[in-house]
């Protein structure tokens, strides 16, 4: 996997408020910017499908034992993010977790892990519960496992 860890090859979220803590997360080495509305987040850097670019966006997440969980809610839309649509072509992703920056890959969990660790993350951030009733899509739940430090 190619290194990249300056902002210089990586494109940052279009969405002014994500640009925004992406930078202070990324510029601070992960001190500051790492809480959405009092939740951790983390940086995700992915590989756009078509374009070959890495891509960074900053997400909530859970923890299920060692991995990382993020939810591709896209806010209860229709449609998945593009974020979600890239992992799934380019499963391997660089993550920036508070001050830790390591590798990992990205697996979408089938239903019956999807159910078992599903109230764990409404917990963590309940508007969850009310995005999946705004959409008949079933809401992705994505495993990122450290593939190295």
């Amino acid at each position: 996997m190619a290194d990249h860890d300056s902002d210089t090859d990586v494109v940052i979220s279009p969405t002014g408020w994500v640009a925004d803590q992406a930078r202070r997360y990324e510029e601070s080495g992960g001190t500051k910017g790492t809480t959405i509305q009092g939740v951790q987040c983390l940086l995700l850097d992915y590989k756009g499908r078509t374009s070959g670019q890495w891509r960074r966006t900053v997400l909530i997440y859970g923890r299920d034992g060692d991995d990382y969980l993020i939810v591709a809610s896209y806010g209860g839309a229709d449609q998945h993010p593009q974020w979600y649509l890239n992992l799934q072509a380019n499963p391997d992703v660089r993550l920036r977790v508070g001050t830790e920056r390591f590798a990992a890959r990205a697996e979408t969990l089938p239903a019956e892990e999807k159910a078992r660790v599903w109230d764990s993350l409404v917990e963590l951030f309940p508007q969850y519960a009310q995005y999946q009733k705004k959409t008949s899509r079933d809401i992705p739940v994505v495993r990122l496992v450290r593939t190295e430090s």
